[in-house]
């Protein structure tokens, strides 16, 4: 018999296979022939009882099915078959989704995978069950920034904010039965790598080419993510430039902040997360570009974008946790505020493009405003600036130039993450964790800031009157 949409013939047995296994649960199911040729002809195996193992071990665990193997003979020779059934919901193999059509085995990308999800579940994949994720690992410090966000931008009342966490999330739309989707988990859970991997942010600076200077990966729940990111970008990886006007310092920056801000956040709003790509942001002097994987509404172009269209996000839930928040636009408005903001600094208009199925955007960098000096001790944005430090003791200090722009760096950290450890900010920085221990004991001596609770699980606090002579 030849090979046709439900048999599949190998003459020995490749990990790769998983695939065509996958291939046979996502489409209508099928039997896999290990020891025949492609005529369908037994050729036998050597290591039959080894196989007979380790392939069912290897199905459940990478894809979490169970197919029938059994070991056969023909002729005093042995070969083994691989029952696959179809099933009713998707079958990923490593985050990849293969589907059998015809004799051949296609990988599932794009709007056919959108689609081919829609199909098996009824529902988005945002909407599935996050099973390995439980209420118990919900990280309620981002659902405490969420509700201060909401309230400050007043798309929802207190009285509906004023509940708790578990009842908000039902609000939202992010359970099922007492059990978090997969977006609930994505935006407030600790760990959303245990629902996806790959939902993290990668942030890099590089020099000429692919020169990468530093790095940094934000993880934990995207809400949390989008609540340090943009003061990352800003605080680490640019620095600006300065000009006077009547005696008036002003700073500028290359990049319009408010524009990178909505950029960011809608790639973190629409990314398609069950690629397990994570969504990356490359700078270096002359542009920043932000890419995610996407998936296009039928029928958009990126031509689309720049005109008036409809909001159809790719993750509603997702969407609008981050609509809610302020973090992104409803009715399909983010790109005119993108280019909106950039005019008002006089900067080009970001560039989108799609290759395959990343979308990317490219924001070229104010030339007036470009500054190239080398990052030293992995510390950049040095400057003459002065910084006002005012104790508790009334007394106000000044500190400029080199030492300056240390403690800049250091109360920035602690501005992104209040929790970080000695060990964490000295990586954060380049420096030594003694380096660190020295200034933060000046910082804390002024009681400028203070730690409160345990090493591992307590967080600084700035109590002091900090700012920048303008």
């Amino acid at each position: 018999m030849p090979e046709n949409q439900n048999i599949e013939y190998k003459e020995s047995w490749r990990d790769e296979y998983l695939k065509w296994i996958c291939g046979f649960a996502n489409a209508q199911g099928g039997i896999i022939f290990i020891g025949k040729n492609d005529k369908g002809k037994v050729v036998g195996l050597k290591d039959s009882k080894r196989l007979m193992t380790e392939i069912p071990n290897k199905i459940q665990a990478t894809m979490g099915i169970v197919a029938d193997v059994n070991l056969l003979e023909e002729k005093g020779l042995e070969y083994i078959s691989i029952r696959v059934t179809p099933s009713s919901f998707p079958v990923s193999y490593h985050g990849e989704y293969h589907y059998r059509s015809g004799s051949t085995k296609q990988q599932l990308v794009g709007n056919a995978l959108s689609q081919f999800i829609i199909e098996k579940t009824g529902v988005h994949w945002e909407d599935g069950i996050a099973n390995n994720v439980s209420l118990d690992d919900l990280d309620h410090e981002s659902i405490s920034i969420f509700k201060k966000a909401v309230l400050r931008k007043g798309r929802m009342s207190e009285a509906d904010l004023n509940v708790p966490d578990v009842e908000l999330l039902d609000k939202l739309g992010l359970l099922e039965n007492g059990r978090l989707k997969k977006s609930g988990a994505l935006l407030f859970s600790k760990n959303p790598e245990k629902v996806q991997v790959g939902s993290f942010v990668k942030v890099g600076k590089f020099g000429e080419g692919p020169d990468l200077l530093y790095h940094d990966t934000i993880e934990g729940s995207l809400i949390s993510i989008a609540d340090k990111v943009i003061d990352l970008i800003f605080f680490k990886y640019l620095k600006a430039a300065i000009s006077y006007e009547h005696d008036m310092r002003v700073e500028q920056y290359p990049f319009a902040r408010e524009a990178v801000r909505e950029a960011v956040y809608n790639a973190i709003a629409h990314n398609c997360y069950m690629s397990g790509v994570p969504i990356q942001i490359r700078i270096d002097d002359n542009s920043m570009t932000i890419s995610n994987t996407c998936v296009f509404p039928t029928g958009w172009t990126v031509e689309t974008l720049f005109k008036p269209h409809k909001s159809i996000p790719y993750n509603p839930s997702i969407a609008k946790a981050f609509y809610l928040a302020g973090y992104i636009e409803n009715w399909g408005r983010g790109i005119q505020k993108i280019c909106d903001e950039c005019k008002k600094i006089n900067a080009s208009l970001p560039e989108y493009e799609i290759l395959g199925n990343d979308l990317t955007v490219r924001f070229k960098a104010l030339e007036e405003a470009r500054v190239t000096d080398k990052v030293t001790d992995g510390i950049p944005n040095k400057g003459t600036n002065e910084l006002n430090i005012k104790g508790t003791d009334g007394v106000t200090n000044k500190v400029t130039d080199e030492i300056y722009t240390k403690y800049k760096s250091i109360l920035s950290c602690i501005k992104i993450n209040p929790k970080a450890t000695y060990k964490e900010i000295a990586e954060y920085l380049g420096v030594s964790r003694k380096t660190i221990a020295q200034k933060i004991k000046y910082l804390k001596d002024k009681k400028i800031i203070e730690r409160y609770g345990s090493t591992k699980n307590g967080a600084w606090i700035i109590n002091a009157d900090i700012k920048m002579i303008k």
